[in-house]
């Protein structure tokens, strides 16, 4: 009997899945959906030009290769370093090992404070830097801040600015503010194109301005080149008949007084 030893049992090179939906709704309401939207796409504009720095948006992160049960989906999360891009997931170990620094969670009603602390304990151990929770029903935003190995709690979050992203929140009678380092602030995809007609429409009011006033200097200029043309018509017509009446004979003096000219005109055009 052939004695059997591991070296020759076929190895069976299982490939493992990470799967691309874990089956759990992005959102429970259209208030809790436009809060994700807004901040990923202002987030996607804000950082549109710098092509190392990826933002996404209801993807689950796997932060540990050969591990498809540890998994987590922020409603937003913010990696610099990855290239823009689709992806199907966040697998880490894909991504030059760098875990997504900053995660923003918008609570709906059926969240409740074990899933939260579950959610921050996951972030704190996956190296999270910054994370950020808001209840719009409560109207409660929290923020967490990494210090070494640990997310601590930012004691006011009502002005707070991230150190990553430079982006300042405000919390004033329980809504949520945010606003890009220039002062803009974040817009639904409604308001963003409110403000993009409004700066058409100022756009074409500011060219149709121009138009009037060059049009207006350019009827200005027409009439300055037409009072000149009449203006020397004038002087032919003057001279013109300072030479015939010099012609008839009469003195300059008389000329003068009848074509309303100087005696020296006149005296010019003998």
């Amino acid at each position: 009997m052939a004695l059997i030893t591991q070296s020759s049992i076929p190895q069976i090179n299982v490939e493992i899945e990470y799967p691309d939906c874990d089956g759990n709704p992005m959102s429970d309401n259209t208030r809790q959906y436009r809060l994700i939207v807004m901040i990923k796409e202002n987030l996607e504009i804000f950082y549109a030009t710098v092509m190392n720095v990826f933002v996404g948006g209801d993807l689950l992160w796997y932060p540990i290769e050969g591990d498809n049960k540890t998994r987590l989906a922020p409603d937003v999360m913010v990696a610099f370093g990855p290239l823009k891009g689709d992806r199907g997931s966040y697998q880490q170990w894909k991504e030059g090992g760098i875990a997504p620094q900053v995660a923003f969670e918008i609570l709906s009603p059926s969240n409740y404070a074990p899933e939260m602390e579950e959610k921050r304990k996951f972030y704190e151990t996956h190296g999270v830097e910054e994370y950020y929770s808001y209840d719009p029903d409560r109207f409660r935003l929290k923020g967490w801040l990494r210090q070494t190995n640990q997310l601590l709690p930012i004691t006011e979050m009502n002005g707070w600015v991230s150190p990553r992203m430079g982006i300042r929140f405000s919390h004033i009678q329980g809504e949520l503010e945010i606003y890009r380092p220039d002062g803009r602030k974040f817009l639904t995809s409604v308001e963003l194109d409110q403000e993009a007609r409004q700066a058409q429409l100022a756009a074409i009011q500011q060219a149709q301005r121009a138009d009037h006033q060059t049009q207006r200097a350019k009827q200005a200029q027409e009439q300055a080149q037409q009072a000149q043309e009449q203006a020397q018509q004038a002087q032919e017509q003057v001279r013109s008949m300072v030479v015939n009446l010099l012609r008839s004979g009469m003195s300059a003096e008389q000329i003068a007084d009848i074509a309303g000219v100087s005696v020296d005109r006149v005296n010019e055009s003998r």
